[in-house]
């Protein structure tokens, strides 16, 4: 089998195709949360403590003296912690909305079990073993 014959075996499979649009979705879905996060959440949880902007929480490494993010990162090195909080409570969001789905889609493949039928009757052979047993256990 050529490489790309096996290649295009592989591509064409129901999984990778899967895979490719599972891909192309979360990258949408990954921008809504950050624009959820970004624009919804980060504000409302900004004004709970006193109106402050997340994003330009940094610890300067280089000793600026910018007051901005953009204008600290552009003079050295500087601890963005008030991003990560940011990206933090995007995965949070993503990752609780995932378990979510993946709950939902659990719960509708789950089968109904299959009604208990009563045991099969023991052959023949069996059964007459067992009178054996009984009557010797009478003697």
């Amino acid at each position: 089998m050529s490489f790309f014959s096996e290649f295009r075996e592989f591509a064409v499979k129901g999984n990778v195709i899967d895979l490719a649009v599972g891909v192309i979705i979360g990258g949408a879905f990954g921008k809504i949360v950050d624009s959820l996060v970004g624009d919804v959440i980060m504000p409302v949880v900004s004004k709970i403590f006193g109106g402050l902007d997340f994003s330009n929480y940094f610890i300067p490494l280089a000793g600026q003296t910018a007051t901005a993010l953009a204008d600290a990162k552009k003079d050295g090195a500087v601890l963005a912690y008030g991003s990560f909080i940011t990206v933090s409570l995007n995965f949070m969001i993503l990752a609780f909305v995932i378990f979510l789905m993946i709950k939902q889609i659990n719960r509708l493949k789950r089968e109904t079990p299959a009604p208990v039928a009563a045991p099969a009757a023991p052959p023949e052979d069996v059964l007459l073993l067992r009178e054996i047993r009984d009557a010797l256990s009478k003697r």
